[in-house]
C-alpha cells in the first residue's frame, strides 16, 4: 500500500466533506459517519488537541479505581513488543477517553507527546475528533483510522486502531486499547490484533469473575443451609452465586442504595423483581432474603419508565414505582432492544424484533436468550407473546438533539430507520 498516495487521496475527501461538497470518493461509513458527529457538535478541524491534562495524581487515581488494572498485563503481553518493533505504542484509555497507560517505542512516544496523545490527555471523540480511542468508544466496535480520516487536521501524519474493552460482569465500556504511530507504519492487520487482544481481555475479566462467584459460592453455601424460606447470595453486580427456596436466575437487579448498607435504616432493601427483602453482607456480596411467598408484585398503575438512550455512550432505563425508583445500566444490545419495543407499544413478536435487529426474521432464537436476560431486571414490566412494555406502565423515552446521535454503535435495521428520519 503507498499510505502517502492514500493519506493524499483522503484529505481531499476530508477537504470536500468539510466545504459541504459531495467527495468523488466516500469515506468508509465508520469515518463518514463520525465525521458527521463532529460537524453537528462543532468539533473545530484546525484546533490545537494538546490541552487539558490530568495531574500524575489524578491518572494514578483513575489508573488504581479501574477494572482496566486486572487486565493490564494481558494487554502488554500481547501488543508491546509487537508495537515496538513495528513503530508503534500501545495506549490504554478510561472509558472517558482519558490516556492512563502508554507503551512502546521511544522515538514515537516522543511524537506522540507533540500530538497532545500524552498520559492525562482527553482523546474522547467530542475533544479530538474522528481518533481510535474516542471513535472506539463510540462505536463499540474496533475501528481503524489512518492519517486524513482524523478529522482534526494536526492528527494527519499519524495512524491509530483501537478497540473497545467491556467488562463482562455488567455490559459497562471500561476503555480501549489502542496502537498508533506515524501514518507510513500502518498496517491493515493491525485492527484484527488489536480487536483480538480486546477480546482476550475480555476474557480475562469473565476468568476472574467466574473464580470470585465460586469463592463466594463457597461462604455462601453453609449460610443458606441453616436458612429457612427464600434466599439468594449474589456478588455486588448481582450475578448469583446460590439460591435456596426460589427459582435461580443469573443475575438480579441491585438498587443503589445496597452499595451503602448503613444507610439502610432496617438492612432492608426494595430490589426489583424480588421486593423487599432482608439484606446482609457476604465477602463480595450480599445475601438477600425476599419477604412472602410470592416475590414482587405485578406493575401497578402510576409505574413509570424513563429510558433514556440520548448519550452517545451511556444509555439506562429507570423504573420509580411509587416512592421507591432504581436505575440499571444497559448494554449496547439492550439499550436497542428496549428502544424497539418502545416504538412498539403494542408489542412486538420474536420474529418482528429479529426483523428490527438484525433485517433477517428467522435469528429469533437470539432475541428470545437476550430478552430472557432483560426480563430477569425487569420482570413483569415486560410481557411476552408479544414482547411489550406493560401496557399499565407509564414509557418515557429521552432522545438525543439530533437523530443522526441515536445510538451511534447501532446497526440495527430498526435503529437505523429512526436515526435517518427528519426530526419532529
Amino acid at each position: 500500500m503507498d499510505c502517502s498516495l492514500a493519506a493524499r487521496l483522503l484529505k481531499g475527501v476530508r477537504a470536500a466533506t468539510l466545504s459541504g461538497q459531495r467527495p468523488q470518493i466516500l469515506p468508509r461509513p465508520v469515518i463518514g459517519e463520525s465525521w458527521n458527529r463532529m460537524l453537528r457538535s462543532g468539533v473545530d478541524p484546525d484546533r490545537d488537541v494538546r490541552s487539558d491534562l490530568l495531574s500524575m495524581e489524578e491518572v494514578e487515581e483513575r489508573r488504581q479505581s479501574s477494572v482496566l488494572m486486572e487486565v493490564l498485563p494481558v494487554l502488554r503481553e500481547a501488543l508491546v513488543t509487537v508495537a515496538d518493533a513495528a513503530q508503534h505504542i500501545m495506549v490504554v484509555s478510561d472509558a472517558e477517553g482519558r490516556v492512563l497507560w502508554r507503551e512502546g517505542n521511544a522515538a514515537v512516544l516522543h511524537k506522540a507527546d507533540r500530538l497532545g496523545f500524552e498520559l492525562g490527555a482527553d482523546w474522547a471523540e467530542e475533544t479530538v475528533g474522528t481518533n481510535g480511542v474516542g471513535t472506539p468508544l463510540v462505536t463499540r466496535r474496533p475501528v481503524q483510522v489512518f492519517s486524513a480520516e482524523h478529522f482534526v487536521g494536526s492528527l494527519h501524519t499519524w495512524t491509530c486502531t483501537g478497540a473497545p474493552i467491556t467488562d463482562p460482569r455488567d455490559g459497562q465500556l471500561i476503555g480501549v486499547v489502542d496502537v498508533s504511530g506515524p501514518l507510513e507504519t500502518m498496517h491493515p492487520a493491525t485492527l484484527s490484533l488489536v480487536g483480538t487482544v480486546a477480546q482476550l481481555a475480555e476474557a480475562r475479566l469473565r476468568e476472574r469473575h467466574a473464580a470470585a462467584l465460586d469463592r463466594l459460592r463457597a461462604v455462601a453455601a453453609p449460610v443458606l443451609a441453616r436458612i429457612g424460606g427464600r434466599a439468594v447470595a449474589v456478588d455486588v453486580q448481582g450475578w448469583t452465586a446460590a439460591v435456596t427456596g426460589m427459582q435461580p436466575v443469573d443475575r438480579i437487579a441491585l438498587p443503589k442504595s445496597l452499595s451503602e448498607l448503613s444507610e439502610l435504616s432496617d438492612g432492608r432493601a426494595w430490589v426489583p423483581t424480588l421486593g423487599m427483602c432482608a439484606v446482609a453482607p457476604l465477602p463480595g456480596g450480599w445475601l438477600l432474603r425476599p419477604d412472602g411467598p410470592d416475590g414482587a408484585a405485578e406493575p401497578l398503575g402510576g409505574t413509570r419508565v424513563v429510558l433514556d438512550v440520548s448519550r452517545p455512550r451511556h444509555w439506562s432505563v429507570t423504573v420509580t414505582d411509587g416512592t421507591r425508583s432504581w436505575t440499571h445500566q444497559l448494554s449496547p444490545r439492550h439499550a436497542e432492544l428496549l428502544y424497539l419495543l418502545a416504538l412498539h407499544r403494542g408489542g412486538r413478536s420474536a420474529s418482528g424484533l429479529a426483523e428490527d435487529m438484525f433485517g433477517d426474521p428467522t435469528r429469533t432464537v437470539t432475541v428470545r436468550a437476550e430478552m430472557s436476560r432483560v426480563r430477569r431486571y425487569l420482570g413483569s414490566l415486560l410481557g411476552h407473546r408479544p414482547y411489550r412494555f406493560h401496557e399499565e406502565a407509564e414509557l418515557e423515552v429521552v432522545l438525543p438533539q439530533s437523530p443522526a446521535d441515536l445510538l451511534p454503535h447501532s446497526v440495527a435495521p430498526g435503529v437505523l430507520r429512526s436515526r435517518s428520519a427528519p426530526p419532529h
